[in-house]
């Protein structure tokens, strides 16, 4: 976590690829539930490292038994709903590829600016593996780029291309790699000029039914 000013970037860190497992999901959780209450913090920008936001979820925590697989879901749940009702302003820097469980943690921030690359995808690709999508990751998914197209890019496996995502809205500007961040920044100082308070209330009211499916999760 680097403090600036009166803002924060958070960066992922966890092994190679950035595989969200329960450690990172009780670290994420963690962190934005402090963002959140610390006073001096009016934003945050959550990033990855240079061509890797985040691979996804990480298999062995899914796949190694019941109490293991149990306990990730418990705080990956936990750590989406944190990050969804995250009332201050919210920016998140694709830096690269973001495929899936990455897809999903983007998805929560306000904004999205993501890095142009030949291997830099974002999207929901679960069912070339005959994998569910969870329902309150179902319900992000299709809160960002609606309904319809949702399941239809879910039914396709469908991975895209930063320019590909930013035309259905999926991401909302694409740049070089070295100037995600820069644009991060210079997006959240935007949005921090708005009073908080008001910010806060009125991200609620537009994202009333985002919040609804995260209080029955």
């Amino acid at each position: 976590i680097e403090y600036k000013e009166n803002y924060a970037i958070v960066q992922l860190d966890n092994g190679k690829v950035n595989a969200i497992d329960t450690k990172l999901s009780k670290e994420l959780a963690a962190t934005f539930r402090a963002l959140e209450a610390n006073n001096d913090v009016k934003g945050v920008i959550l990033t990855g490292r240079p061509h890797g936001f985040s691979a996804g979820l990480d298999v062995m925590s899914m796949a190694g038994g019941v109490k293991t697989a149990t306990e990730f879901w418990t705080h990956h749940l936990d750590m989406l709903q944190v990050l969804v009702r995250f009332s201050k302003p919210f920016v998140c820097a694709i830096t690269g590829y973001a495929p899936a469980g990455g897809t999903i943690l983007a998805c929560c921030a306000d904004y999205r600016i993501m890095g142009i690359g030949e291997k830099h995808v974002i999207g929901m690709h679960e069912f070339k593996m005959s994998l569910p999508i969870p329902e309150l990751l179902s319900r992000i998914y299709a809160y960002t780029i609606g309904e319809r197209l949702a399941w239809k890019m879910v039914m396709n496996a469908q991975l895209f291309t930063a320019e590909q995502a930013q035309k259905i809205g999926l991401v909302d500007e694409v740049t070089t790699v070295e100037a995600v961040l820069p644009l991060a920044e210079r997006q959240l100082k935007k949005y921090m000029k708005v009073y908080l308070p008001m910010f806060a209330k009125t991200k609620r009211y537009l994202r009333r039914d985002l919040l609804e499916a995260v209080d029955m999760t």
